[in-house]
């Protein structure tokens, strides 16, 4: 018998996983989404889980995409009860908040047009409010939001963005980041918009440390773009720690366009 694609739409506080990916000795959200389903098709299901955006240990996720592929009789049995069940068998800390049946053609990876972060830092005296703390990171020295929106606007654009990057072996560097802003929300945390195409491991939290160090008036708006220049990482970024960063959007096109877009990514990763 065949199989059905579902598209999941996954949220999860990061702070107590080691990152998207399974690792046969680390806590997943990969891990233990498997093991959910695992739970409910049977253990042996090949599952062929594939994620938009395979994030870091400590990022979270308010709109994440990922999809797997189920036998069409466990489909049958599970269609009106599916999310109920897997809310039962996840852990407090990762949900799926959504299940829609996909064309086959749909890829959560390659066949995404954008990812959307945010990243939360609070530059208060006193630091994140503590209901905050894990997904908020304490600044020590006040912004200038104006200084951040200088800098973000030289980072907009096509770029090898490979200072930014931890480069993988065959891998491009070459990004289109479409937005990146800031703003500063009534609370008082300054907040970044980063979305792009795709991103390079590390790379938003990298930008993110560049362009903090603007804002604090240690580097002057400009110095971000310059490194822009390099071919290979930059030691002078910090990369700004894991858990202020959350992925917040993925978007992909028309249903029509799935596959030709899912190819058109394939040969340019490659």
């Amino acid at each position: 018998m065949g199989s059905i694609r579902l598209r999941l739409d996954v949220s999860y506080d990061g702070a107590d996983f080691s990152g998207w990916a399974a690792q046969p000795t680390r806590r997943t959200v990969a891990g233990v989404l498997t093991e959910a389903f695992g739970r409910l098709v049977g253990a042996d299901t090949p599952l062929g889980l594939t994620v938009a955006g395979r994030t870091d240990a400590g990022v979270h996720a308010t709109g994440q995409v990922c999809h797997v592929d189920v036998p069409l009789e466990a489909w049958a049995d599970l269609e009106g009860s599916l999310l109920r069940r897997l809310a039962a068998l996840m852990p407090p800390d990762a949900r799926v908040r959504a299940i829609t049946p996909v064309p086959p053609t749909f890829d959560a990876r390659f066949s995404a047009t954008f990812r959307r972060y945010e990243y939360r830092v609070a530059d208060t005296p006193w630091g994140p409010e503590p209901l905050r703390r894990h997904d908020t990171l304490g600044w020590v020295r006040p912004l200038d939001l104006d200084r951040l929106g200088a800098a973000a606007a030289g980072l907009v654009g096509e770029h090898d963005y490979a200072a930014y990057c931890k480069r993988k072996e065959h891998g491009t560097t070459v990004r289109a980041i479409t937005r990146l802003d800031w703003r500063r929300d009534p609370d008082g945390v300054c907040v970044a918009t980063v979305q792009a195409d795709a991103f390079c491991q590390s790379m938003v939290r990298s930008l993110v440390g560049a362009m903090l160090t603007v804002g604090d008036g240690r580097r002057e708006p400009s110095w971000p773009a310059t490194l822009l220049t390099l071919r290979e990482r930059s030691s002078e970024v910090t990369v700004a720690p894991a858990h202020g960063l959350t992925l917040v959007a993925v978007g992909y096109a028309d249903e029509a366009d799935y596959a030709a877009r899912a190819e058109a990514t394939r040969r340019l990763r490659a």
